[in-house]
């Protein structure tokens, strides 16, 4: 019998910017959904309505397509929820798996400065718990769950293992606050549940919250899913990454110029492993990934091996699609988009530019000759090797080039000559050919760039570097 398609879930609080982590776990989900021939499904968890910001939804999900991670379905709403959220806490009510507390703020926070003057638990023990319906006042309160109060948890975690926790440890949560509104801890618990979701892949920083949560699956006897903590990441220093290690945002790679692809790759690779690999493609992520090729150790956020991946993934990318890409990313930054003339330029000069580019950034200051649509204006290191012995050599050139066939073998047989009965190098001439073509000193080769730039645009460039 096959086994069941696996359903997963990104549910990130729109208080903020989608960051590194969100973005290494959203990765993770996608990996493991369609990898195994599942279900990704976002859910915004909005529960938080002083904090939830709808521009920061927006921003989530613009990271989360930037950074290709398509979701199945429309993205879902916790709080459009509440209703059904507060219906599981009132059956659990009736159930006798939760209760009403009437206790007040200062009366649970007497009871803590006692515990800690007398050096006890300060996980509040409500007198409410078992007193019966009948004896209730007619006041404000609140819904808690009834959790065990001796005895140990165990639940299993994929990554972390068999993980136990003293029950004394596990407080009778809020389900249901004083106005009757579900508490975030219920909410995901039922949500999960009622999308079906069957592997729970989060940060270890949440592991704690599935004790809680473990009291409503086993109250409402439902189904667990499988629990798979992944490791946080770290910056270099091996504290928690922050934003005095750098950018934290997804949005701020994109700005950066990464490629997605790069992207993916290198925070595939961060908790996970497939041997040795670090290199891979999109397929071979989601053939390869598995939980269990998640470490336990947190991972280190490394700049300089993100560009080394983004640079290989650059150097294969499909020339009209890294096109495309860029486009967004000058967009992104709120740079002036290629006009028709400059893409196309761009595309074919694609093969000389993305060998050796990290970021988009680099590429398309490699460009530069290319994407000019007016005069070169070299720039100082440039123009340094447009001295007068230079612009008399460009001025000599020009003729001989006016009538050669036009394809690089035939320009360099020329050019070769042409050094030769100079009584000079060819590399003497590199670098004022460099400066008549593109103005800088970084550039592909000089005959890629006349290749690009054909007959007439070079010989202008040329002639016009030699006055």
């Amino acid at each position: 019998m096959a086994p069941t398609p696996p359903v997963t879930r990104f549910a990130p609080s729109p208080t903020g910017a989608l960051h590194i982590g969100g973005a290494r776990t959203a990765l993770f989900n996608w990996l493991y959904a369609r990898g195994h021939g599942g279900t990704f499904l976002l859910r915004i968890e909005d529960t938080d309505k002083a904090r939830s910001d709808p521009q920061n939804t927006q921003i989530i999900l613009d990271g989360l397509t930037w950074l290709g991670l398509d979701w199945d379905g429309e993205p879902t709403s916790q709080a459009a929820n509440a209703d059904r959220h507060a219906a599981v806490a009132r059956q659990m009510l009736d159930d006798g798996t939760a209760y009403k507390c009437f206790s007040t703020t200062e009366e649970i926070e007497a009871f803590r400065a006692a515990a800690r003057e007398n050096k006890t638990t300060t996980l509040f023990q409500s007198p409410w718990r078992d007193v019966p319906d009948d004896q209730h006042p007619d006041a404000a309160y609140v819904v808690r769950v009834k959790a065990p109060r001796d005895g140990n948890t165990t639940l299993h975690d994929t990554v972390q293992g068999d993980v136990t926790w003293s029950n004394d440890q596990i407080d009778d949560m809020i389900l249901l606050r004083s106005d009757g509104s579900p508490v975030y801890m219920l909410a995901v618990v039922v949500d999960d549940h009622d999308m079906g979701v069957t592997h729970v892949i989060r940060g270890d920083d949440h592991l704690a919250n599935s004790f809680r949560q473990n009291l409503i699956y086993d109250a409402m006897g439902w189904d667990k899913p499988t629990l798979a903590h992944i490791p946080l990441i770290f910056g270099h220093d091996g504290k928690k990454l922050s934003k005095r290690h750098g950018a934290t945002a997804a949005a701020d790679y994109q700005k950066m110029g990464f490629p997605a692809a790069g992207m993916r790759n290198y925070l595939a690779r961060l908790g996970w492993s497939h041997g040795d690999d670090e290199f891979f493609t999109d397929e071979q992520a989601k053939d390869w990934f598995d939980l269990d090729g998640i470490g336990k150790s947190p991972a280190r956020f490394d700049l300089k091996k993100l560009e080394h991946i983004s640079g290989q993934h650059i150097a294969v990318m499909d020339d009209a699609e890294l096109v495309a890409e860029i486009q967004a990313y000058l967009d992104a930054t709120g740079a002036l988009p290629l006009t028709e003339g400059q893409a196309d330029g761009l595309l074919r000069a694609m093969p000389h530019l993305k060998e050796r580019s990290k970021t988009f950034p680099e590429l398309l200051d490699k460009a530069y000759f290319v994407l000019t649509e007016g005069p070169i204006s070299p720039d100082e290191k440039s123009a340094k090797a447009l001295d007068a012995t230079a612009q008399q050599y460009l001025s000599e050139l020009t003729p001989h080039l006016q009538n050669v066939r036009w394809d690089r073998n035939t320009l360099e047989e020329a050019i070769a000559d042409f050094a030769t009965a100079r009584d000079t190098k060819l590399g003497k001439l590199a670098g004022p050919l460099r400066a008549a073509l593109a103005g800088r000193s970084v550039s592909p080769s000089v005959f890629d760039m006349m290749m690009v730039l054909g007959r007439e645009t070079s010989l202008a460039r040329i002639r016009a570097a030699s006055v």
